[in-house]
């Protein structure tokens, strides 16, 4: 009788294994499907070196990064929060600008570790 348990408990797991694997194939090709949306954030009217500009310029970024993100239900929260933060990361990146890098990092906690050279 012991050998008959064992053996519906691993078909069991197998079975819950291949049905969590196609649930995970089936939303993975549905975001993969997705096309990527793109949206431009003028900031000619703002002051990039002054702190005002540069909160107004990231308060932009961060909106358009939620916008070009998708928002539906719940369950695909986790997965439009770290679109909108990547979004946002990138586009921070490009600009390059060492005022807009830091505030970034400041409003998300993003640390850095201080490199010191000793000879």
């Amino acid at each position: 009788m012991s050998a008959n348990v064992q053996t519906t408990n691993r078909a069991c797991r197998a079975y819950s294994t291949a049905m969590l694997l196609a649930c995970v194939l089936v939303v993975s090709n549905a975001f993969a499907d997705e096309q990527f949306r793109t949206e431009t954030v003028k900031f000619q009217n703002l002051s990039v070196s002054t702190s005002a500009g540069v909160e107004a310029l990231y308060e932009r970024i961060h909106a358009a990064a939620k916008r070009v993100c998708p928002s539906s239900s719940d369950w695909v929260a986790l997965y439009d929060r770290a679109c909108a933060r990547k979004a946002e990361a990138q586009a921070v990146e490009e600009l390059n600008l060492p005022l807009l890098t830091g505030y970034y990092r400041m409003k998300n906690g993003v640390r850095t570790d201080v490199v010191t050279a000793n000879r």
